[in-house]
């Protein structure tokens, strides 16, 4: 059965691999055209694959943008719809954080800690939602800006740049309370199985097979008593 799914992402940041867009006019000479790219392509096409496996999007859809609303009213539209909802999808763009703005004032925190929340609506208590992070590809298309993959162990191990992140997401991933570490080499060691509350998977691995990472994070969530969960903004 298809599950509730908000999508969590900075709507400009255009640091990110250009798509190839059709051309909306269709008596133009021209059919596609390169636009600018940002991450809200790229929930454009999250919503398709989405529909595939008949997940449905909690987030905004591409003709209602909250952007022109007054914070309360936005938050309070959010609110709704997180709660709504039973998977939340991060997206992960080299700029999706502003540094000279406390985090605390930037949405995507205030999202995810809302997503991780238990909280009353209506009559309904909901729990805390299972939660995916989905890397973005760079403008060079690689994703070396946070995930880098290494030979230096036999499991060819994945390195997070988690220095990038949001507070609250760096704190919920490698965050299992008890590691089950496998060695590498020169006497160090890496996590191994599902360390992460907030796991991560590049964009191209999620396009292969989306229903498969959602299924995924629900086992983890399954399995939540397990992980040292943080749900405030610091």
């Amino acid at each position: 059965m298809g599950k509730k799914v908000f999508v969590s992402y900075k709507y400009s940041d255009n640091n990110v691999y250009p798509l190839s867009r059709a051309n909306p006019n269709p008596n133009a000479q021209w059919h596609s055209v390169y636009q600018e790219t940002t991450a809200r392509h790229y929930v454009d096409e999250l919503q398709t694959l989405l529909e595939a496996d008949d997940h449905i999007n909690k987030g905004e859809n591409d003709n209602e943008s909250l952007a022109g609303f007054k914070n309360p009213t936005i938050e309070s539209k959010l609110r709704a719809k997180i709660h709504d909802s039973s998977i939340t999808i991060v997206m992960i763009s080299p700029a999706m954080k502003t540094s000279f703005i406390p985090e605390t004032d930037q949405w995507i925190p205030w999202e995810v800690a809302y997503s991780l929340k238990e909280y009353s609506r209506d009559g309904r208590t909901s729990r805390s939602n299972a939660v995916l992070a989905v890397v973005l590809p760079d403008k060079t298309n690689t994703y070396n800006y946070y995930l880098q993959d290494n030979t230096c162990c036999a499991s060819r191990c994945r390195m997070h740049q988690t220095h990038m992140l949001f507070q609250i997401l760096r704190e919920n991933m490698f965050n299992i309370k008890v590691p089950s570490p496998i060695p590498c080499n020169h006497g160090s060691s890496v996590f191994s199985g599902e360390s992460s509350y907030i796991p991560s998977v590049r964009w191209d691995e999620f396009k292969l097979n989306a229903n498969s990472c959602l299924e995924r994070v629900i086992r983890i969530n399954e399995n939540i008593q397990n992980y040292e969960i943080v749900k405030t903004i610091r």
